[in-house]
């Protein structure tokens, strides 16, 4: 049922507006805040955190509890669907990233800098800089907001995927310094594993020998950060050339993207391998 779902996604989100639908964190928002506010969790910020992240996760438990021993488990589908929509990320990067290839490709830099704060939140100066920003936010997003929970779901379930989404959204729009921070260690070591996977698939489908440098030096170190290992394996893979404006330095976006849809296909390849083996 895990490789119907991932397929079933696939479907809603390239020919469906659910996603948009699906995705709305106002009730845990309102849940996050209240923990938040309550001066006896400002002061325990891993419960407050254990609070918004295992209370959601224990309802649906629940849920699927009552649902898989019925219909031989086809009843809990529509349940996993749901979740695996709603624990992919928040908006849409191809339309994020438009108003930003436009300008690049016309060579207005100064155009590209304000709809890169504007759309991407990215603030960087130097021109140069810029699209090596707009390059590493691509990649990066790409992972946090596809392969992560993928990921999650086929090895371990909704439980997982749903885990992984309610850590970010806590690191993005927790308040509390104590508890956005305990937010990020705990999301750090949910990317550890899936983060140096799409690592080796970047090397499969990319540059395998630039992939083997970025890579060897810190495949097993805790202390390098996801978004760091993601974007230097991710640009060796595709071998992204210098930033240049203009036609040339939207290519490289071209690129990027391209490898991401590589890596994505082979991931749904070895699901399927794996799904057929057991």
């Amino acid at each position: 049922m895990s490789f119907l779902v991932l397929l079933l996604v696939l479907w809603v989100e390239k020919f469906s507006a659910w996603r948009s639908n699906i995705q709305q964190d106002g009730p845990w928002l309102r849940l996050l805040a209240r923990v938040e506010h309550k001066a006896e969790w400002v002061a325990r910020p891993w419960l407050a955190l254990a609070l918004v992240v295992l209370l959601p996760l224990a309802v649906l438990a629940l849920i699927l509890i009552v649902l898989t021993p019925l219909a031989y488990g086809w009843l809990a589908l529509p349940v996993h669907l749901l979740v695996v929509i709603y624990s992919l990320g928040r908006g849409d990067l191809q339309a994020a990233l438009g108003p930003f290839r436009d300008s690049w490709r016309r060579g207005d830099a100064e155009a590209a800098y304000l709809v890169a704060r504007r759309d991407l939140g990215l603030e960087v100066e130097e021109e140069g800089a810029l699209l090596k920003s707009v390059q590493g936010h691509l990649v990066w997003q790409a992972y946090q907001s596809f392969f992560a929970v993928i990921f999650w779901y086929a090895l371990l379930g909704p439980l997982a995927a749903l885990a992984y989404r309610l850590l970010a959204l806590s690191a993005e729009h927790a308040e509390q310094p104590a508890l956005r921070e305990r937010a990020v260690q705990v999301r750090h070591g949910f990317d550890w594993l899936p983060v140096r996977v799409l690592a080796a698939s970047f090397a499969l489908v990319g540059n395998f020998a630039a992939v083997t440098r970025a890579l060897l030096h810190e495949l097993l170190s805790w202390d390098i950060s996801a978004a760091q290992l993601v974007i230097s394996t991710g640009r060796a893979a595709s071998e992204t050339p210098e930033p240049v404006i203009g036609e040339v330095g939207v290519s490289s976006l071209d690129g990027l993207w391209q490898l991401l849809v590589r890596a994505a296909v082979l991931w749904y390849a070895l699901f399927a391998v794996w799904t057929l083996l057991i």
